[in-house]
């Protein structure tokens, strides 16, 4: 739960509306009583090793997947007839659950089973198809960087009367060391964050990464695409909404955008790009196991902590930093061109934005400020972006500060 400042009432936004919250209160409520697992603070759940019985080992099993984003994918293959864009769901679904799993130091020897419910009448095998082999590459790709993903399978079902498109999802399970664990315990005041970029294109990628990830698709799905897609596509969205809610932007995915980046990945002024509005919306969310991998494996003492910025946007650190310290955010990358243009389409305010989506940085890496330059280089040797985006300050209770230009945006953890 959280407190919110500057005058916004997150529970009357557009992201409410829609029948969605971004801090998923009502799910946090539901699971408050469960075991927390042994270490409550880490990003993932952790519990003793059932499997083998042994002490000095944990057990992990994680799930995620690609949420609305397949409809996006949906809507993009109804319209251009471009199938493979479902494995850039592949990929949300695997990243969704790696990346998390990054956040509690394990990146190799992993499991992964994937679930997915299709309506067989508008959902063809063709499609399948590429989810399942995007799958396999994904993994394929991953192996190059000595990130080893076993696939094991999963479920298909058709439930026609459950999902009107379809939803891709997976479960990946691992069983880990526990002196090679991160679980968030060591952050302290003094410490600094460094920020990684999902956005660029990193050299395991073969193309531009808009950074928009997994998280907020509803939005904004939403906010982007126009009345075109509500009359002549009813199946991707929930009937019963709100005229005014669905799809009130002025886009369609085909509509070319320009923008601008330099060699490094960072937006700037000095190079023209063009793509599509559909291409940014559904840039497949990037991971970041090539460069955690190489960080835990040469540096593991270094790591303080780490921070997914998935759910919840920009506040999910709230969660997991210990309690009494305050994180100030002062240095977040500029925020590329995917968040302005659902800024610009929606009016949402900096504070809607920064709890709803990561905004263009989406790993926080927390450890001592001598340590940092290492950190940033090993990122910038994949070509990912990394700077110093804030800190850990003392604090008689828990709290977010983000500035960004004369903006001040405060949330408060309870």
């Amino acid at each position: 739960m959280f407190k919110y400042f500057c005058g916004f009432n997150f529970t009357m936004s557009l992201y409410s509306k829609r029948g969605v919250s971004a801090q998923k209160e009502e799910v946090h409520k539901a699971t408050e009583k469960l075991d927390k697992g042994l270490y409550p603070k880490a990003f993932c759940k952790i519990y003793p090793d059932v499997l083998c019985g042994d002490d000095q080992w944990v057990n992990v099993m994680h799930a995620d997947g690609a949420g609305t984003k397949s409809i996006l994918a949906y809507l993009y293959w109804k319209e251009t007839g471009d199938v493979s864009v479902w494995k850039g769901i592949a990929q949300d679904a695997i990243v969704m659950n790696l990346d998390d799993l990054l956040c509690i130091g394990i990146y190799d020897n992993l499991l992964f089973s994937s679930t997915i419910d299709r309506n067989r009448n508008v959902i063809p095998a063709e499609v399948l198809e590429m989810i399942i082999s995007g799958t396999q590459e994904f993994f394929d790709i991953m192996k190059n960087f000595g990130v080893n993903i076993s696939f094991m399978g999963g479920e298909t079902a058709d439930v026609g009367d459950v999902v009107r498109t379809i939803a891709v999802n997976g479960t990946m399970t691992s069983r880990w060391p526990k002196s090679k664990l991160v679980t968030n315990e060591k952050i302290t005041p003094g410490n600094v964050i460094v920020g990684l970029a999902g956005f660029g294109n990193a050299k395991y990628e073969s193309e531009y990464n808009s950074g928009i990830a997994s998280n907020g698709l509803t939005s904004a799905r939403h906010d982007i695409l126009s009345k075109f897609y509500a009359e002549n596509f009813k199946e991707s969205f929930d009937n019963s909404l709100d005229e005014s809610v669905v799809y009130i932007g002025s886009h369609r995915m085909r509509e070319n955008v320009q923008y601008s980046m330099s060699s490094e990945g960072v937006l700037s002024d000095n190079a023209q790009y063009s793509t599509t509005v559909g291409k940014l919306l559904l840039s497949p969310t990037r991971t970041f196991a090539p460069v955690v991998k190489e960080l835990l494996e040469n540096h593991f003492g270094k790591i303080y902590g780490l921070i997914h910025c998935s759910g919840g946007g920009q506040t999910k650190c709230l969660k997991y930093v210990p309690d009494n310290v305050r994180i100030v955010k002062d240095n977040l990358f500029e925020p590329p061109v995917i968040f302005k243009l659902i800024q610009q389409a929606s009016g949402s305010d900096d504070k809607e934005m920064y709890q709803v989506f990561n905004m263009g940085t989406r790993l926080e890496i927390y450890t001592q400020e001598n340590d940092a330059p290492i950190i940033i280089d090993a990122a910038q040797k994949f070509g990912v972006d990394a700077q110093v985006i804030g800190r850990v300050e003392e604090s008689g209770k828990k709290e977010l500060i983000i500035r960004k230009s004369t903006t001040r945006l405060q949330y408060e953890g309870i």
